[in-house]
């Protein structure tokens, strides 16, 4: 099995005809992830990797969430805790930031979860019905 990096990844679903370095790592990226052969991608990766498309690209979240699901539907890829990710997409594509979607899923065996993010991410866990429920420290 081949451990993928966010930039294998990113090259694989990223098109950059700009710089003929990248041209040449996508043919590179979609040869290996296309073979076949056994892949793995860690929930660190897939953070990063949608850091880098909103944040780099300027890909909107729902792109993202939307090349995010179909890595994860690639039969020989496996996903580093396959269940908290799909539980953080699912989050994030009812409004919820990427990162703090996959932090809450990760807490789903935890009474609450702690956050000081009261205006985006607690009210809308709280409308969501979210389970663990997030708390605001007093």
């Amino acid at each position: 099995m081949i451990g993928l990096d966010t930039n294998v990844v990113a090259r694989y679903y990223v098109e950059d005809k700009a710089d003929t370095q990248a041209v040449r790592q996508r043919a590179a990226a979609r040869r290996l992830i296309e073979s076949g052969q056994p892949l793995m991608v860690c929930k660190t990766v897939l953070l990063e990797f949608e850091w880098v498309m909103r944040g780099y690209y300027g890909f909107s979240s729902a792109e993202a969430v939307s090349v995010l699901r179909h890595l994860l539907a690639l039969a020989h890829v496996n996903i580093e805790d396959r269940t908290t990710v799909e539980h953080a997409l699912s989050h994030c594509e009812a409004g919820i930031d990427l990162a703090d979607a996959m932090h809450h899923a990760s807490y789903r065996a935890c009474a609450s979860m702690a956050s000081f993010d009261d205006q985006k991410f607690a009210r809308r866990a709280k409308k969501l019905g979210l389970a663990p429920v997030v708390v605001i420290p007093t």
